[in-house]
């Protein structure tokens, strides 16, 4: 009898992944096309010098974007420019 029901549980725990709502996936939302490319945020203001897209913080030096590692949790919102030029 303790054969029968120890296989019961192992076929029901090999199983319950499947049958988890975890397993699903969310549907896709395209966030990331809502999202500003870095090369369209920096051709619209020519004059920042620094900027941030509260995951990464970017400086702009010779034309060139160079912008630090992503931080481990963050939300990546649209490019704001938090340093101008004094053009």
């Amino acid at each position: 009898m303790a054969k029968i029901i120890l296989t019961f549980l192992l076929m029901l725990a090999s199983v319950s992944p499947a049958l988890c709502d975890d397993a699903r996936q969310p549907p896709a939302t395209d966030k990331a096309a809502d999202m500003q490319s870095m090369k369209d945020f920096l051709q619209a203001n020519p004059d920042c010098v620094e900027f941030t897209d509260n995951c990464s913080y970017c400086r702009v030096t010779d034309g060139q974007a160079a912008c630090s590692t992503p931080q481990i949790v963050c939300v990546k919102k649209p490019y704001q420019c938090s340093i101008r030029s004094g053009k």
